[in-house]
């Protein structure tokens, strides 16, 4: 089954309650946190993922797209973060495996994400213990890019290490998901997809949400 994460970064913040609620049909919630140091643009902080957690119930999927994540792991967890992504360049490997030793004394999900000039075999170390690994097929600190074809032998390659490590792991696809690019990424191995404006730029986000369904051959909902 094929999880939906709208990402909310391109929702209109003003009216943040109601665009929640405008995609309540999907599985989980995609909360970009950039720092603007790892990526060239800010976006949300704790009071934001804060309030959103007082206005829904759905599974929260945080990735932290910020330097030295270990930092603040307590604090989106406190927030109500039910998953917890960090970047596997965002820190030296000791201070990654601090940032999941972090979550799992927290009781949340444990993720890692890869940037596209990042090897699939980076998650190697870390598989074992992970509820959850985002492949980027787009460089991360902007929406609306185009989707890397390239990022689909990536997919491949990290669902070939789920599959002899560690087959609960999900594995999550990040940056340009359509109908088409949904397809392509489930067929490769993807479980669940992160789309922002796919969704939120339709006036039908229910339909937009279960097109990608469709698209990626999971069950309607």
């Amino acid at each position: 089954m094929i999880k939906i994460a709208p990402s909310i970064l391109s929702a209109d913040f003003c009216n943040l309650d109601a665009e929640i609620q405008r995609v309540s049909s999907a599985d989980w919630l995609h909360l970009d946190v950039m720092d603007g140091a790892f990526v060239p643009n800010l976006s949300m902080g704790i009071p934001v993922v804060q309030a959103i957690r007082k206005h829904t119930g759905m599974f929260l999927d945080a990735h932290l797209m910020i330097e030295k994540p270990v930092r603040f792991i307590d604090d989106f967890a406190r927030a109500g973060a039910d998953l917890i992504c960090v970047h596997l360049e965002s820190d030296y490997p000791a201070r990654i495996a601090d940032a999941l030793r972090a979550m799992e004394a927290n009781g949340v999900k444990k993720a890692v994400a890869l940037r596209p000039i990042t090897s699939g075999r980076a998650v190697l170390p870390y598989i074992e213990q992970l509820d959850m690994v985002l492949v980027m097929t787009v460089e991360p600190g902007f929406g609306k890019q185009k989707f890397m074809e390239h990022q689909l032998d990536t997919i491949r390659e990290v669902r070939a290490i789920i599959d002899k490590y560690h087959p609960e792991c999900e594995l999550e696809v990040d940056g340009g998901i359509t109908p088409v690019t949904a397809r392509w990424v489930a067929e490769a191995g993807a479980t669940v997809l992160v789309a922002g404006s796919a969704i939120y730029g339709s006036d039908d986000t229910d339909a937009a949400i279960r097109a990608l369904r469709t698209a990626a051959g999971s069950p309607a909902r």
